[in-house]
Protein backbone atom coordinates (compact mmCIF):
# COMPACT_ATOMS: atom_id res chain seq x y z
CA UNK A 1 0.00 0.00 0.00
CA UNK A 2 2.69 2.17 0.47
CA UNK A 3 4.52 1.42 -2.47
CA UNK A 4 0.89 2.63 -4.50
CA UNK A 5 1.21 5.84 -2.43
CA UNK A 6 4.17 6.60 -3.89
CA UNK A 7 4.12 5.72 -7.16
CA UNK A 8 0.65 7.77 -7.17
CA UNK A 9 2.66 10.89 -5.48
CA UNK A 10 5.23 10.28 -8.55
CA UNK A 11 2.64 10.47 -11.01
CA UNK A 12 1.18 13.19 -9.73
CA UNK A 13 4.81 15.24 -9.51
CA UNK A 14 5.19 14.38 -13.05
CA UNK A 15 2.01 15.43 -14.55
CA UNK A 16 1.90 18.79 -12.20
CA UNK A 17 5.66 19.46 -13.96
CA UNK A 18 4.30 18.88 -16.92
CA UNK A 19 1.51 21.40 -16.92
CA UNK A 20 3.84 23.86 -15.47
CA UNK A 21 6.00 23.73 -18.70
CA UNK A 22 3.34 23.46 -21.04
CA UNK A 23 2.02 27.13 -19.67
CA UNK A 24 5.20 28.55 -19.39
CA UNK A 25 6.01 27.55 -23.09
CA UNK A 26 2.67 28.97 -24.44
CA UNK A 27 2.83 32.17 -21.92
CA UNK A 28 6.24 32.65 -23.54
CA UNK A 29 5.30 32.53 -27.26
CA UNK A 30 1.98 34.52 -26.46
CA UNK A 31 4.13 37.55 -25.25
CA UNK A 32 6.92 36.69 -27.79
CA UNK A 33 8.43 39.41 -30.43
CA UNK A 34 8.93 37.65 -33.25
CA UNK A 35 10.46 39.13 -36.72
CA UNK A 36 9.50 39.03 -40.18
CA UNK A 37 12.35 38.83 -43.39
CA UNK A 38 11.16 39.75 -46.78
CA UNK A 39 12.57 40.96 -50.12
CA UNK A 40 11.63 44.00 -51.91
CA UNK A 41 12.44 44.59 -55.83
CA UNK A 42 12.72 47.98 -57.31
CA UNK A 43 12.75 47.72 -61.41
CA UNK A 44 13.40 50.92 -64.02
CA UNK A 45 13.57 50.71 -67.99
CA UNK A 46 15.28 53.64 -68.79
CA UNK A 47 16.90 55.24 -71.99
CA UNK A 48 21.09 55.98 -72.27
CA UNK A 49 21.63 59.58 -72.73
CA UNK A 50 25.62 59.69 -73.30
CA UNK A 51 27.41 57.74 -76.17
CA UNK A 52 30.94 56.86 -76.34
CA UNK A 53 32.56 55.44 -79.42
CA UNK A 54 36.68 54.57 -79.62
CA UNK A 55 38.38 54.30 -82.54
CA UNK A 56 41.86 53.38 -83.47
CA UNK A 57 44.29 54.51 -86.29
CA UNK A 58 47.16 52.58 -87.18
CA UNK A 59 50.47 53.71 -89.59
CA UNK A 60 53.17 51.40 -90.73
CA UNK A 61 56.60 53.26 -92.04
CA UNK A 62 60.00 52.60 -92.23
CA UNK A 63 60.75 55.87 -90.98
CA UNK A 64 59.51 56.99 -87.71
CA UNK A 65 59.32 60.73 -88.60
CA UNK A 66 57.54 59.79 -92.35
CA UNK A 67 54.90 57.92 -89.54
CA UNK A 68 54.34 60.97 -87.47
CA UNK A 69 53.68 62.99 -90.51
CA UNK A 70 51.25 60.51 -91.82
CA UNK A 71 49.37 59.91 -88.55
CA UNK A 72 49.27 63.56 -88.05
CA UNK A 73 47.85 64.01 -91.61
CA UNK A 74 45.14 60.45 -90.87
CA UNK A 75 44.05 62.58 -87.93
CA UNK A 76 43.51 65.48 -89.37
CA UNK A 77 41.09 63.80 -92.20
CA UNK A 78 39.02 62.06 -89.41
CA UNK A 79 38.34 65.23 -87.20
CA UNK A 80 37.07 67.30 -90.41
CA UNK A 81 35.22 63.86 -91.57
CA UNK A 82 33.39 63.99 -88.07
CA UNK A 83 32.54 67.59 -88.27
CA UNK A 84 31.27 67.77 -91.72
CA UNK A 85 28.85 64.65 -90.38
CA UNK A 86 27.54 67.25 -87.03
CA UNK A 87 29.86 66.06 -84.43
CA UNK A 88 31.52 68.60 -82.56
CA UNK A 89 35.53 69.13 -82.15
CA UNK A 90 34.78 69.10 -78.55
CA UNK A 91 33.39 65.79 -78.51
CA UNK A 92 36.41 63.95 -80.23
CA UNK A 93 39.73 63.62 -77.77
CA UNK A 94 42.80 61.51 -78.76
CA UNK A 95 45.16 59.65 -76.88
CA UNK A 96 48.79 59.57 -76.61
CA UNK A 97 50.22 58.16 -80.29
CA UNK A 98 52.35 55.32 -79.16
CA UNK A 99 55.08 53.41 -81.71
CA UNK A 100 57.41 50.23 -81.78
CA UNK A 101 59.81 48.65 -84.31
CA UNK A 102 58.99 46.12 -86.35
CA UNK A 103 61.59 43.05 -86.74
CA UNK A 104 61.23 39.65 -89.08
CA UNK A 105 63.53 36.94 -88.11
CA UNK A 106 65.93 35.45 -90.76
CA UNK A 107 66.38 31.61 -91.66
CA UNK A 108 69.10 30.24 -93.68
CA UNK A 109 68.95 26.77 -94.12
CA UNK A 110 65.95 26.55 -91.52
CA UNK A 111 68.43 27.43 -89.09
CA UNK A 112 67.12 30.99 -87.20
CA UNK A 113 70.09 33.51 -88.04
CA UNK A 114 68.92 36.85 -87.10
CA UNK A 115 66.40 39.55 -87.59
CA UNK A 116 66.10 42.31 -89.81
CA UNK A 117 64.40 45.71 -89.24
CA UNK A 118 61.10 45.97 -91.32
CA UNK A 119 60.13 49.89 -90.10
CA UNK A 120 57.77 51.57 -87.38
CA UNK A 121 54.05 50.86 -86.42
CA UNK A 122 52.35 53.92 -85.09
CA UNK A 123 48.73 53.88 -83.12
CA UNK A 124 46.66 56.23 -82.21
CA UNK A 125 43.34 55.94 -79.95
CA UNK A 126 40.67 58.29 -80.35
CA UNK A 127 37.40 59.12 -78.73
CA UNK A 128 33.74 60.69 -79.10
CA UNK A 129 31.70 61.71 -76.47
CA UNK A 130 28.47 62.71 -76.63
CA UNK A 131 24.78 63.31 -75.79
CA UNK A 132 23.43 63.64 -79.59
CA UNK A 133 23.37 59.27 -79.86
CA UNK A 134 21.53 59.62 -83.46
CA UNK A 135 24.11 61.60 -85.20
CA UNK A 136 27.30 59.40 -83.01
CA UNK A 137 25.63 56.18 -84.11
CA UNK A 138 25.05 57.38 -87.93
CA UNK A 139 28.93 58.96 -88.40
CA UNK A 140 30.07 55.92 -86.58
CA UNK A 141 28.72 53.54 -89.27
CA UNK A 142 30.50 55.63 -91.80
CA UNK A 143 33.73 55.97 -90.65
CA UNK A 144 35.53 52.49 -91.80
CA UNK A 145 34.34 54.59 -95.27
CA UNK A 146 37.62 56.02 -95.10
CA UNK A 147 39.50 52.73 -95.13
CA UNK A 148 39.22 53.48 -98.81
CA UNK A 149 41.19 56.93 -98.45
CA UNK A 150 44.20 54.32 -97.37
CA UNK A 151 43.60 56.06 -93.24
CA UNK A 152 43.67 52.81 -91.44
CA UNK A 153 40.62 53.24 -89.15
CA UNK A 154 39.01 50.38 -86.97
CA UNK A 155 36.09 51.31 -84.92
CA UNK A 156 35.21 49.63 -81.51
CA UNK A 157 31.18 48.90 -80.96
CA UNK A 158 29.44 51.93 -78.88
CA UNK A 159 29.15 52.12 -75.41
CA UNK A 160 26.15 53.70 -73.73
CA UNK A 161 25.48 55.26 -70.42
CA UNK A 162 23.45 57.13 -68.32
CA UNK A 163 24.79 60.65 -66.65
CA UNK A 164 21.89 60.97 -63.65
CA UNK A 165 22.66 57.01 -62.43
CA UNK A 166 23.40 57.81 -59.07
CA UNK A 167 19.23 59.17 -58.44
CA UNK A 168 18.32 56.40 -60.46
CA UNK A 169 19.57 54.04 -58.08
CA UNK A 170 18.71 55.96 -55.02
CA UNK A 171 15.45 55.74 -56.26
CA UNK A 172 15.24 51.78 -57.27
CA UNK A 173 16.66 51.71 -53.35
CA UNK A 174 13.82 53.43 -52.13
CA UNK A 175 10.87 51.43 -54.63
CA UNK A 176 12.58 48.04 -53.18
CA UNK A 177 12.55 49.02 -49.57
CA UNK A 178 8.55 49.81 -50.08
CA UNK A 179 8.24 46.68 -51.83
CA UNK A 180 9.97 45.19 -48.87
CA UNK A 181 7.50 46.66 -46.30
CA UNK A 182 4.41 45.92 -48.53
CA UNK A 183 4.70 42.33 -48.92
CA UNK A 184 5.84 42.23 -44.91
CA UNK A 185 2.48 44.14 -44.38
CA UNK A 186 0.73 41.58 -46.22
CA UNK A 187 2.92 38.59 -44.25
CA UNK A 188 1.87 39.80 -41.21
CA UNK A 189 -2.21 40.72 -41.63
CA UNK A 190 -2.47 37.34 -43.12
CA UNK A 191 -1.01 35.79 -40.13
CA UNK A 192 -3.20 37.94 -37.64
CA UNK A 193 -0.28 39.61 -36.55
CA UNK A 194 0.86 43.15 -36.60
CA UNK A 195 3.69 44.81 -38.58
CA UNK A 196 6.41 46.08 -35.75
CA UNK A 197 9.88 48.49 -36.37
CA UNK A 198 12.47 47.47 -38.80
CA UNK A 199 15.42 46.15 -37.31
CA UNK A 200 17.61 45.59 -40.11
CA UNK A 201 17.93 46.15 -44.26
CA UNK A 202 20.56 45.95 -46.64
CA UNK A 203 20.44 46.40 -50.39
CA UNK A 204 21.87 43.90 -52.84
CA UNK A 205 23.63 44.12 -55.86
CA UNK A 206 22.28 46.80 -58.73
CA UNK A 207 22.02 44.96 -61.76
CA UNK A 208 21.96 47.14 -64.95
CA UNK A 209 21.07 44.61 -68.19
CA UNK A 210 19.51 45.14 -71.57
CA UNK A 211 15.70 46.18 -71.31
CA UNK A 212 15.27 43.16 -73.63
CA UNK A 213 16.84 39.70 -74.15
CA UNK A 214 17.86 36.85 -71.49
CA UNK A 215 20.81 38.83 -70.07
CA UNK A 216 21.93 37.25 -66.91
CA UNK A 217 22.79 38.56 -63.60
CA UNK A 218 25.97 38.63 -62.05
CA UNK A 219 26.83 38.35 -58.36
CA UNK A 220 29.18 41.38 -58.20
CA UNK A 221 26.37 43.12 -60.50
CA UNK A 222 25.41 43.59 -64.35
CA UNK A 223 26.40 46.27 -66.10
CA UNK A 224 25.72 46.52 -69.72
CA UNK A 225 27.00 49.34 -71.56
CA UNK A 226 26.05 47.57 -75.25
CA UNK A 227 22.73 48.44 -75.28
CA UNK A 228 20.69 52.08 -75.48
CA UNK A 229 17.42 50.81 -73.70
CA UNK A 230 18.04 49.66 -70.36
CA UNK A 231 16.50 48.12 -67.35
CA UNK A 232 17.82 48.46 -63.82
CA UNK A 233 16.56 46.46 -60.68
CA UNK A 234 18.15 45.97 -56.78
CA UNK A 235 16.76 44.25 -54.50
CA UNK A 236 16.54 45.30 -50.58
CA UNK A 237 16.44 42.64 -47.45
CA UNK A 238 14.21 43.81 -44.41
CA UNK A 239 13.78 42.62 -41.01
CA UNK A 240 10.73 43.41 -39.36
CA UNK A 241 9.32 43.13 -35.98
CA UNK A 242 5.91 41.34 -35.43
CA UNK A 243 3.22 41.19 -32.57
CA UNK A 244 0.74 38.37 -32.60
CA UNK A 245 -2.93 40.05 -32.38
Amino acid sequence: MNNLWKYIIIATAIVLSAVVLATAYTQRYRTATGTITVTGLGETEFTSDLIIIKGHLHVEQYNVADGYRRMDSDRTKVVNFLKSHGIAEDNISFAMLTHHENYSSVYQEGKYIGETFDGYSLKQEFTIESKDIDAVESVARELTSLLADGINISVDEPMYFYSDLNTLKLDLIASAAADARERAELIASNSHAKLGDLTWSTAGVFQITAATGDEEFSAGGAFNLSSREKKARVTVRAEYKIKND
